[in-house]
């Protein structure tokens, strides 16, 4: 009967481990860009893909920060721990901005919208990957 109430527990025990995984499953965004503007993307200029917590990009800090060095890619978000999320993204034509500042005068800009100049909230469940796309070009620029 010992053996039977160890396996028992240790059958339990596995179980709730495995809803308890599941629960806290990491979320994952992927940001699909296109940049169709006039500049150069390469290893010197790129395309930064920002991800925020909070709509409001100019108040706030990005959670995470990913570089594309071409016109078309795809960066991937792990482990989003807070949604709705907020994806932009900022094109270098100095090749000296490292994103750990705002972007410098000239830089191209775009956010994930519907209905710019708002950015959209992008929603995901725990243990599943949300995918959207941003096109920009060299339309709206910081002054």
């Amino acid at each position: 009967m010992t053996k039977r109430l160890c396996f028992t527990v240790a059958g339990v025990a596995l179980f709730v481990a495995g809803i308890a995984a599941q629960t806290n499953a990491g979320r994952t965004i992927r940001v699909t860009v296109t940049y169709t503007g006039s500049g150069t993307v390469d290893a010197s200029h790129k395309i930064y893909v920002a991800l925020w917590d909070s709509a409001d990009l100019q108040g706030a800090t990005p959670v995470a920060v990913q570089p594309l060095d071409s016109k078309k890619g795809t960066v991937t978000f792990s482990d989003v721990a807070k949604v709705p999320a907020y994806a932009s993204v900022a094109y270098d034509p100095t090749g000296a901005w490292d994103a750990k500042s705002p972007p410098p005068s000239g830089s191209s800009l775009g956010m994930y919208s519907k209905t710019p100049p708002a950015p959209d909230p992008i929603d995901v469940a725990p243990g599943k990957t949300a995918s959207v796309a941003i096109t920009f070009n060299d339309s709206v620029k910081v002054p």
